[in-house]
């Protein structure tokens, strides 16, 4: 089989050199280029192709440079994925940042390309190393690998810090939490600043189990987050996810998700739901409110439909309330599920209380509605309060 070869580089004459110089190992079919632009553009054809085993990137590029590249790389956890920097000699404190975070080697432009094929052949011996290790390994034992790198990629890119650093952050208090089951699925929430006054979040759930599941989920939470940061309204950033993850699905998985931009002067939420459970509005007299609105499609399923957005409005002491289907559809032991009238009843209760608090509740009713039971599909809930 052909090694299959990544090189992400604005510069397109790259990509002339690189086929030429290869051309006689490209022709025998030993080696397979793809070309990417940005960071983005790789990881759209890392999800198209995941049998990808060497990236060359360079470290300066528009959208998403090398680093970050490198950073998501790490994320998917995969021993196989080999990624070779490539940048000036004079950038060697990128190169040294790059070697520390798990480059697997570097070149430095212009690019010799005699010493690359050495650099490439090294990789290539790594691979063939960590393949046969992974082949001889028994067959559980694999599973319970995945399983357990699937987890560690959900963890990983998920917030662990709960402030947001920008103006009139004190008027908002938010919380979240994932708690995986032992089948390893793509839930996933997420908030970023988009300027002064707005921030957007997101509360997901991908199909599927394991691996490509966890997978999935790493390129659509960098998806959004990548076109939500440009500020465009709830609708179109999820049109936009939803036709490039169409053109790059594989193995026609989808996830569902609720996206929102927060305004923080004046608590107005601009929200597109994908297909998600609708979450509740907590309000500060202690009634529980559903949100309503267009339910559209989910995202990844057919490309070129028309995403529909809606408004809603948190008061001072509101409280939006988000979650997966892990929550209501979780079971007892005579398999009776939790559903929503216990939710909105478990929050009738939470008047008054602090987003962590309300997460830490629900998560524990949930638990001891469950007793014994096993849970079977994972847990996530992302909360945000106006103070």
């Amino acid at each position: 089989m052909a090694v299959k070869i990544l090189s992400v580089d604005d510069e397109t004459d790259l990509e002339v050199l690189l086929t030429q110089y290869f051309r006689r190992k490209i022709r025998k079919g030993e080696y397979e280029f793809f070309f990417a632009h940005n960071g983005l553009e790789a990881l759209q054809t890392l999800l198209k192709h995941p049998d990808i085993s060497i990236i060359l990137s360079d470290i300066n590029m528009p959208e998403m440079d090398g680093l970050t590249l490198l950073t998501k790389i790490n994320e998917m956890r995969n021993p196989a994925l080999k990624c070779i920097m490539v940048s000036a000699y004079g950038d060697m404190d990128n190169i040294r940042h790059a070697m520390n975070n798990g480059a697997f080697d570097f070149a430095t432009k212009p690019i010799d390309l005699d010493d690359l094929q050495i650099t490439i052949e090294k990789a290539i011996e790594q691979i063939e190393f960590v393949r046969a290790a992974q082949k001889d390994s028994k067959e559980l034992h694999d599973i319970q690998a995945d399983l357990s790198v699937a987890r560690e990629i959900q963890h990983a890119i998920l917030p662990r810090s709960f402030s947001l650093k920008m103006p009139q952050a004190d008027t908002v208090d938010i919380f979240a939490s994932m708690i995986a089951a032992k089948d390893v699925g793509g839930d996933f929430y997420d908030f970023f600043r988009i300027d002064d006054e707005r921030f957007g979040f997101t509360i997901a759930d991908v199909s599927g189990k394991g691996v490509p599941a966890a997978i999935f989920m790493a390129v659509s939470r960098t998806l959004i987050k990548a076109t939500g940061v440009r500020g465009l309204p709830s609708n179109e950033c999820m049109q936009t996810v939803n036709d490039i993850l169409c053109g790059e699905s594989v193995d026609s998985m989808f996830v569902t998700v609720f996206y929102g931009v927060y305004n923080t002067r004046t608590g107005e939420i601009d929200f597109t739901n994908a297909g998600h459970n609708a979450p509740y509005i907590l309000h500060a007299n202690g009634s529980v409110e559903a949100v309503t609105g267009d339910i559209n499609l989910v995202l990844g399923a057919f490309d070129g439909i028309p995403y529909k957005r809606n408004r809603m409005q948190l008061e001072q002491g509101d409280t939006l309330v988000m979650f997966t289907d892990g929550v209501t559809e979780a079971e007892n032991t005579g398999k009776e599920l939790f559903g929503e009238a216990r939710l909105e009843e478990a929050l009738a209760e939470l008047k008054g209380a602090d987003s962590q608090h309300i997460v830490e509740a629900i998560n524990q009713q949930v638990k001891d509605y469950a007793g014994e039971a096993p849970q079977s599909d994972d847990i996530t809930q992302l909360v945000i309060r106006r103070k």
